[in-house]
C-alpha cells in the first residue's frame, strides 16, 4: 500500500471569507484562529473573515492568515477525521506552506510559527521598496530555457527561476525590468504566456536577502523539535526530521528557489501515492497533477 503526504498551500490561496466555517463549527479550528489573534495582537481572525481584501492582501497579513487557515484544519482534521491522516509519513508546503507544514509535524509550535510568519512576510515587504521588484509566471517552456533566459536578460540586475511549481510553469522575480526582458526573452524562445503577478514583493530571489538576514535571529530562538514525520523541503527538496535542519531549510529558503517539482517527485519516489492539501484552496491539486499523476490528492480546509 503507498505513503500518505500532507501538502499545506503558500501564498495565492488567500481570500476573503478564508476559514470562516471552519471558526464557526470546528472547536479545534476556532482555538487556532483565537490563538493568533492573541499572539498578534490583531484580530487576524477578523481580517480573514471580512477583509478589507488590500489588507488581507498585504503580505505581513497574507502569511500568518494563510498559516492559521492551514493550521486550523489541520487541527479540525485531527479532531474529526483522524482515520484519513492515520500513518501520514510525509509533509510538503510550498514557500510559506513549510511552516504550516513544520508545526503539523510537531516540529514548531503554533506560536512561534505565526509570530515568525508575521514578521517574514514585514522583512519580504520591507527588502524591497514597492514597484522595484515584479514576479511573473512563464507558461510552457521547460525550465532549463527559463533559466537560460533569465541569465541572458539579467544586464546586472537580478531576475531568476523563484518558483519551479509544474513542468509546465516557473516562476520568474527580480527587478522589475529584469523580470520584464526575462519574460521577452522567454517568449521567443517559445513559452506560451507570461503573466505578471500582483504581489508585494519578488519573493525567493536574491533581493529577499536583506529579509532572510532579519528573519534568521528570530528562526534561531524559535523552539525546533524533531518532526513526528518527515518534511520534504522547498529549498533542499529533501526529506528532514531533525529540528535543526528544518530550521536551517527556513533560513536558506527566505532567498532561494522552491523546488516544487523536485519535491513532488521526491515524495512519488518514497513511495507517496495519496495526499491530503490541507488549508484553503486547492492550488497544489493542480501542481501535483501536472507534475505526477500517480498521487491522488483530495482537499480539507
Amino acid at each position: 500500500m503507498g505513503k500518505l503526504a500532507l501538502l499545506f498551500p503558500g501564498q495565492g490561496s488567500q481570500f476573503v471569507g478564508m476559514g470562516k466555517e471552519l471558526y464557526e463549527f470546528s472547536p479545534p479550528a476556532r482555538a487556532v484562529f483565537d490563538e493568533a489573534d492573541v499572539v498578534l495582537g490583531f484580530p487576524l481572525s477578523k481580517l480573514c473573515f471580512e477583509g478589507p481584501e488590500e489588507e488581507l492582501k498585504l503580505t505581513a497579513n497574507t502569511q500568518p492568515a494563510i498559516l492559521t487557515h492551514s493550521v486550523a484544519a489541520w487541527r479540525d482534521l485531527e479532531a474529526r477525521f483522524p482515520e484519513k491522516i492515520e500513518g501520514a509519513a510525509f509533509a510538503a508546503g510550498h514557500s510559506l506552506g513549510e511552516y504550516s507544514a513544520d508545526v503539523a509535524a510537531g516540529a514548531l509550535p503554533f506560536a512561534d510559527a505565526v509570530a515568525l510568519v508575521h514578521s517574514r512576510g514585514r522583512f519580504m515587504q520591507e527588502a524591497v521598496p514597492q514597484g522595484v521588484g515584479a514576479m511573473a509566471a512563464i507558461l510552457g517552456l521547460p525550465a532549463p530555457d527559463v533559466e537560460a533566459a533569465c541569465r541572458e536578460a539579467a544586464e546586472n540586475e537580478v531576475v531568476a527561476p523563484a518558483n519551479y511549481n509544474s513542468p509546465e510553469q516557473t516562476v520568474i522575480a527580480g527587478h522589475a525590468a529584469a523580470v520584464e526582458r526575462a519574460g521577452a526573452a522567454c517568449l521567443k524562445r517559445g513559452a506560451k504566456k507570461v503573466i505578471p503577478l500582483a504581489v508585494s514583493a519578488p519573493f525567493h530571489c536574491a533581493l529577499m536577502t536583506p529579509a532572510r538576514a532579519k528573519l534568521k535571529p528570530l528562526l534561531e530562538k524559535a523552539a525546533f523539535t524533531g518532526a513526528v514525520f518527515t518534511i520534504v523541503t522547498n529549498v533542499d527538496a529533501k526529506p528532514e526530521m531533525e529540528g535543526a535542519r528544518l530550521r536551517d531549510a527556513l533560513i536558506r529558503q527566505v532567498d532561494s528557489p522552491v523546488r516544487w517539482v523536485e519535491s513532488v517527485q521526491r515524495l512519488a519516489a518514497e513511495g507517496v501515492d495519496r495526499a491530503i492539501e490541507v488549508g484553503p484552496g486547492n492550488v497544489l491539486a493542480g501542481l501535483v497533477k501536472r507534475i505526477d499523476r500517480s498521487i491522488k490528492v483530495e482537499g480539507h480546509g
